[in-house]
């Protein structure tokens, strides 16, 4: 167990901002991981951290996957001091970050999203691994579930697919993962893409439309000048920016703002 001292991140915002699926609270303070083959417990008491690995580990995985490179606490002050909302959102959200995450996982996890609520998409998730991901343990004896990758999805099929109450969304994974294996969409070609191309080549794919592909963009490639709107942002953007939300002034960070913005939102709205 390793322990760090890190500012601007809380994790039960982050679990609860609708960008990851697979962090649950344990107990209190407590939050568990599964990303890359790989499980992780961290505890957070304030500003500090306990993290269930190995130094090397961290570094190698978890340091990059919180994007504990970036400096949030600059990015919160270059918000207009005159824009009471993104001011009073920045506030609410203050420990949110745009994690690092597995691109596979994130295309897979915004077709699940679509017309659907952040519970029922982790239950959804939770589901398509516990079906078809490989079974994994850690040191300790702890099970957990690695993310299927596209080859499993394929073997499994459709009619797999179908018992998981995943409605018409199904078949987008379904495709999708073909896709991957027949080489029609390149995941490496994606990661080294910019965010202009990227959401070019992810549009062209079934089922992945513009909010989507943002959401991938933003969550899978971190391309963070990435906007999803859906219908929070929607409304956000009517009501508080009926001019236009001002992209020019936050080039290269709005995806951050926006997922400020977007967890105010849930929260008022609970």
């Amino acid at each position: 167990m390793i322990k760090r001292k890190i500012a601007d991140l809380d994790l039960r915002q982050i679990a609860e901002s609708g960008q990851c699926f697979r962090m649950t609270q344990k107990s209190e303070g407590v939050y568990t991981v599964s990303a890359f083959e790989k499980y992780l417990e961290i505890e957070q008491k304030g500003d500090l951290f306990f993290f269930s690995c190995a130094e090397k580990e961290f570094e190698e995985i978890w340091e990059d996957y919180l994007d504990l490179h970036t400096d949030y606490g600059a990015i919160k002050k270059s918000v207009d001091e005159e824009d009471a909302y993104l001011q009073e959102a920045v506030r609410e959200g203050w420990g949110i970050r745009i994690l690092r995450q597995d691109l596979w996982e994130m295309i897979v996890t915004f077709l699940v999203s679509q017309n659907n609520n952040i519970s029922r998409i982790r239950k959804s998730i939770e589901l398509l691994c516990h079906t078809m991901g490989e079974e994994l343990y850690t040191g300790e004896g702890v099970k957990y579930y690695a993310f299927p990758k596209p080859e499993a999805v394929v073997r499994a099929g459709m009619e797999a697919l179908s018992t998981l109450g995943l409605g018409y969304r199904d078949k987008y994974i379904f495709r999708t993962a073909q896709a991957v294996l027949d080489g029609s969409l390149d995941l490496e070609m994606l990661r080294a893409a910019d965010y202009e191309t990227a959401h070019r080549e992810l549009v062209k794919q079934y089922g992945i439309g513009r909010k989507v592909a943002d959401c991938i963009c933003l969550f899978g490639l971190y391309h963070i000048e990435a906007f999803p709107v859906d219908t929070h942002m929607k409304k956000i953007l009517e009501t508080h920016y009926p001019k236009g939300f001002p992209h020019d002034r936050y080039k290269g960070c709005g995806g951050i703002l926006q997922q400020y913005m977007f967890y105010y939102d849930l929260k008022a709205a609970a």
